[in-house]
């Protein structure tokens, strides 16, 4: 069987499933708490399922669920009531499951009797583990039959499973529970108008030792490892106050996802980089991990920083056509835990992204401009270029001066850029386009890498390096404007197909093109009318496919979906060639949608029209929370308020034309190199109190880097 990717992507996780995310762990479960083998839930602990059953029951019957909520993103928060065993409708007693997720969780479990006699009660908690890997529980298959044993000693439970040598365990603990074979058992008496509680801790165990994970009872009022950790990185984010409360809750529920969507690479474990997604996508992966960092630069360049070093890490070095990996080459996704040959490539990392690579040295021009450290940049510098000898000798495999893909072996990403569904590139009446395939975007990726590149060479006093490198950008520009461009329709083919011709369909993709500045400015208004078209814009948000195309589906993953994070680059695009009417209709959109969603934008919505329906239709099976949806209103902000830095040249440029219905803006504790700024912004008006020594605020937009190399004149060498 093939690999899971997006042409495959598993069943929604069931009404009302409550997810967890701590690190790269997660927990998905139903309403009131429970898991079962038979969804796609459990809790996942490096990429395998270490509690695949979880579920409660007093005297024998399941809680019916009351109500559920996450008090932080690694917290939930399960009520619901449990039947009496005389059927009586209105019983007495409820339950709350309040349960923390680490390496494992920790769960507390109250059972309260507001009845006028005391409740016997027969408390079980059926406990089974499969230790599945993700992708076989994505898929909904098991392709492994693990050996398994189970010990009880004293309220533990130890479950220990073995597979072709491979060794892994679990280890549930509750101080004065009964072992049994299913699991746990506890006999209370609940007094009446009182209550009765326990601790019950699940660790992943290694041979005979269990990690270091939630294992130590702690009391109510303790403060965790997961709580110390967002807490500080909330302490580090801005204290936004805006004249929008929706708004503001936005963001600042962006900010709180994207602390927990922090993973640790274990090679590097002071290195902190950013996953893709909750629930499937907990992961390090190359274009999410990339473009969510570019995001939110402007909040946590260390960020940015620590996803480019350890990309860098694993960047390739040979041929290998099974995991796609060639030299030079930035990788797709990282998975750790995987057992099976279900995982892309047959191998814990797969390279097959054709986007990755260029967006790999773009992000390190980004970085360069924020005031991270020079010889973490410098260090840097090798990888990126042994990017852009992969653009040149692999990414341009046939030397047309496009980069395009074609997938290598039948286990991999038939589509390789950010639209990787199988069905995601088509011709307008709806036939698919054939590899190898140049998309409009990644020419302007490249675009982007090639400029940011000679950004570098330029700072660093490298002028030869820096002609060559706007050389190379300007000719991309030139042809790309020349063979994407579709005079007829008046807007860019999103590819061109193994014959070099424009697949001519009308996507989102040529909203990137203008975020990276590959346009020419005399078709950038087109472009613009096009995105805004009653065909694209549904209202809320750009669609990822025109509504009059042949492939069109409002309830597909690619063809016709509205996607956070695309618009968000789109509206970055649409500020960059001055289209600010546009940028804010988008945006204004956006977090109007995010209002339905508990002010967390989803991976994608439906793109059904607003007109036809009153709130944004939920995708299926869309992840939420995922980085680069996390980070749209960040990036919206920033494009509000025409946000750019360059500190080592003592710049920084603000212009912002924020929708009349936002409001104010008030942002202390604002990073800014060494630095902690505030920002005020009332209209067109802006303070900025604290900016750092040397550094000058500038009102208007910043330069292109083109310009800024122009206007700064020749550096000498350092």
């Amino acid at each position: 069987m093939a690999a899971w990717n997006a042409d495959s992507i598993a069943g929604p996780t069931g009404a009302g499933a409550v997810t967890l995310v701590e690190g790269a762990n997660f927990c998905i479960s139903l309403q009131n708490g429970d898991i079962f083998p038979h969804h796609p839930h459990g809790v996942f602990f490096q990429d395998t399922r270490i509690l695949s059953r979880w579920n409660l029951t007093v005297n024998g019957e399941p809680l019916e669920p009351l109500g559920a909520w996450t008090p932080a993103p690694y917290q939930g928060s399960y009520v619901g009531r449990a039947p009496l065993a005389d059927g009586r409708a209105d019983s007495p007693l409820t339950v709350e499951r309040s349960r923390e997720l680490g390496a494992g969780i920790l769960e507390d479990i109250t059972v309260r009797n507001y009845g006028l006699e005391p409740a016997h009660c027969l408390i079980a908690l059926a406990v089974e583990a499969d230790f599945a890997d993700l992708f076989e529980v994505k898929e909904g298959l098991a392709h492994r039959q693990w050996q398994q044993t189970r010990r009880t000693r004293r309220g533990t439970l130890t479950i220990q499973a073995e597979w072709q040598g491979v060794r892994k365990g679990v280890v549930v603990r509750a101080p004065g529970a009964e072992a049994g074979p299913d699991g746990l058992l506890f006999r209370a008496v609940v007094p009446a108008h009182g209550s009765w509680g326990v601790q019950v801790a699940v660790v992943p165990a290694t041979g005979d030792r269990a990690w270091a994970g939630p294992s130590v009872m702690h009391s109510p009022d303790a403060v965790s490892p997961r709580d110390r950790r967002q807490q500080a990185w909330e302490a580090s984010m801005p204290a936004l106050r805006m004249g929008n409360p929706s708004v503001q809750r936005t963001v600042l529920r962006s900010h709180e996802d994207l602390g927990a969507l922090r993973i640790v690479d274990p090679r590097q474990p002071e290195r902190m980089v950013v996953a893709a997604g909750a629930p499937w996508f907990m992961a390090l992966f190359g274009r999410d991990s990339l473009l969510a960092s570019y995001m939110i630069v402007v909040l946590d360049p260390s960020l940015a920083l620590g996803t480019l070093q350890t990309l860098a890490s694993r960047q390739g070095t040979v041929v290998d056509p099974l995991t796609e990996e060639q030299p030079g080459r930035i990788l797709h996704e990282v998975r750790l835990g995987v057992g099976t040959q279900l995982a892309l490539g047959g191998k814990s990392a797969y390279y097959g992204s054709v986007d990755a690579t260029p967006l790999f040295v773009t992000l390190l021009g980004e970085v360069s401009r924020w005031g991270v450290p020079a010889e973490d940049v410098t260090a840097l510098l090798p990888h990126a270029d042994r990017a852009l000898d992969w653009i040149r000798d692999y990414g341009d495999s046939d030397g047309d001066g496009f980069v395009e893909y074609r997938r290598l072996n039948d286990q991999g990403l038939a589509n390789q850029g950010w639209k990787d569904s199988w069905d995601g590139i088509n011709f307008a009446n709806g036939r698919m386009a054939e590899p190898p395939i140049a998309l409009c975007e990644v020419q302007g990726y490249v675009y982007t890498a090639y400029i940011a590149r000679a950004w570098m060479a330029y700072d660093a006093g490298d002028l030869a390096l820096a002609a060559d490198l706007r050389d190379r950008a300007a000719r991309l520009k030139q042809r790309f404007n020349q063979q994407f461009w579709l005079p007829d329709k008046g807007y860019y083919a999103i590819a061109l197909d193994k014959d070099k011709r424009p697949v001519d369909a009308c996507a989102s993709n040529m909203g990137h093109c203008l975020w990276s500045g590959i346009v020419d400015s005399d078709k950038a208004p087109l472009v613009a009318g096009k995105l805004m078209s009653p065909e694209m814009f549904s209202g809320w948000g750009v669609r990822t496919l025109a509504s009059n195309m042949g492939a069109y589906n409002p309830v597909s993953y690619h063809n016709g979906s509205v996607w956070p994070h695309d618009n968000a680059l789109i509206v970055a695009g649409l500020m960059r060639y001055g289209f600010v009417p546009e940028a804010q209709r988008i945006a204004t959109a956006l977090l109007e949608a995010a209002d339905y969603t508990g002010g967390r934008l989803p991976e994608l919505f439906c793109g059904f029209g607003r007109a036809d329906y009153p709130e944004p239709v939920t995708y299926p099976t869309s992840c939420s929370p995922q980085a680069w949806a996390s980070a749209a209103p960040v990036m919206l902000l920033r494009s509000m308020l025409r946000y750019e830095a360059h500190l080592s040249h003592g710049g920084l440029w603000m212009d912002p034309v924020l929708p009349d219905s936002w409001g104010y803006l008030h942002a202390p504790n604002v990073p800014l190199g060494p630095a902690r700024i505030t920002i005020n912004v009332s209209g067109s008006k802006v303070w900025v109190e604290g900016l750092p020594p040397g550094v000058e605020l500038h009102r208007g937009t910043r330069p292109p880097l083109t310009d800024l190399m122009e206007l700064a004149g020749p550096r000498r060498s350092r």
